[in-house]
């Protein structure tokens, strides 16, 4: 049992399994750049477009990065095929609809919109897109941004991640993390459940809630 008086919410893994999507695109661009797609993927998820590249090709220029990334988000906002609500996401969200909380994602606005709605999921009105942000997780600056914007400091809110960089950009922020899915498992997260049906949010007479973890959670 935890207690906090924001959700910080990532999008990808977290709220929308939009695996398949990702699988597909970026496939595509690491084959069209030389790379092992198989390996290209272990590294895909969490970060913007750009860091992921930049991660890859370490000697490309950055402006190449920039480019490709553009064309990314517009393929991967085009293609919904597959793109689901992660199991439990729709109560939860209507759970915490009147708690403070925000989206703080590596997708674009548009990818976003896309991406909740065509996992059928209500978009919090607050939100911290690729737009509004200077640097990738796993900088902690989306994080940061999204608890400020509701008026809240790091350490009053809680973070919700699947990947390694965005665990690590809460960490970084001075946030506790819930780890969501299986690849949040492998990086320590304050607490670990496989989606998000293990968790139960109580509300107190101060303000703050209680996020119950279901007890066969790890």
């Amino acid at each position: 049992m935890l207690t906090a008086r924001a959700f910080l919410l990532d999008m990808d893994g977290t709220l929308v399994n939009s695996d398949a999507v990702v699988e597909r695109c970026w496939r595509r661009w690491a084959e069209r750049n030389g790379l092992d797609p198989d390996e290209a993927l272990k590294v895909v998820h969490g970060r913007q477009g750009y860091a992921t590249m930049a991660a890859l090709l370490p000697d490309r220029p950055m402006e190449l990065n920039h480019a490709d990334n553009r064309v990314m988000l517009a393929e991967e906002t085009a293609d919904l095929d597959g793109v689901v609500p992660v199991d439990g996401a729709a109560a939860f969200l209507a759970a915490i609809a009147e708690l403070p909380h925000a989206l703080v994602t590596s997708a674009d606005e548009a990818l976003a919109q896309a991406r909740m709605g065509a996992a059928g999921l209500p978009i919090p009105v607050t939100r911290v897109t690729a737009e509004r942000v200077g640097a990738s997780k796993p900088d902690p600056e989306g994080f940061l941004k999204g608890a400020a914007e509701l008026g809240f400091a790091p350490a009053d809110c809680l973070v919700f991640e699947d990947s390694q960089a965005g665990i690590e950009a809460g960490r970084a922020a001075g946030m506790r993390v819930v780890g969501v899915g299986p690849r949040a498992a492998a990086f320590a997260p304050d607490v670990h459940v496989q989606d998000l049906t293990e968790l139960r949010v109580e509300p107190t007479a101060d303000g703050s809630f209680l996020l119950h973890v279901a007890s066969s959670a790890a």
